[in-house]
C-alpha cells in the first residue's frame, strides 16, 4: 500500500456545512466530503481490495465507493486534513489481518492441581459431617 498513490486518488468536494455558525454557514463551503473509489483504485492490489471490501463493507456504497464527511472546523483546509487522516486510519485498520488463534492444551500440572484441590475440599467437607455410628 502506497500512501501517496492512494492520496492522489482521493476526490474532495467542498459543501456548505449545516449547524451553528450564523451567516458564515450560509456563505462559506467549509464541509469537506471525501470520496474514494475502491473498485477502480490503482494504488491497491486485488488482495487488499478484497480485504477492504470485507472489512469496510458497512461503510461502502453499492458501487464500492467510500464516502467520508468532516465539518468539525470552520476552516475548509483543516477539515480536509482531518478527513484525510480519518481515511488513512480507516484504510490501515481495514488492511489489518488479525493473528490466527492457536488452541493450546491444558498443562498436566494444572489438571493434577485441580483434582488435588477437589479431593482436599471433599475431605474437608467430609470431616465436617456428623460421625456415623
Amino acid at each position: 500500500m502506497e500512501i501517496q498513490k492512494i492520496i492522489s486518488e482521493l476526490q474532495y468536494k467542498a459543501v456548505r456545512s449545516s449547524g451553528a455558525g450564523g451567516q458564515n454557514v450560509n456563505k462559506v463551503s467549509s464541509k469537506v466530503v471525501l470520496t474514494f473509489d475502491l473498485k477502480n483504485s490503482q494504488a491497491l492490489s486485488e488482495e487488499e481490495k478484497l480485504l477492504l471490501e470485507t472489512n469496510l463493507s458497512s461503510r461502502l456504497t453499492t458501487d464500492l465507493v467510500l464516502i467520508l464527511n468532516c465539518d468539525e472546523d470552520r476552516s475548509q483546509l483543516k477539515n480536509k486534513e482531518i478527513v484525510t487522516k480519518r481515511f488513512l486510519e480507516l484504510i490501515k485498520k481495514g488492511l489489518h489481518v488479525p493473528k490466527i488463534r492457536k488452541a493450546t492444551k491444558i498443562p498436566k500440572s494444572v489438571i493434577k492441581k485441580r483434582i488435588k484441590d477437589k479431593k482436599n475440599l471433599s475431605e474437608i467437607k467430609q470431616s465436617r459431617r456428623k460421625p456415623d455410628f
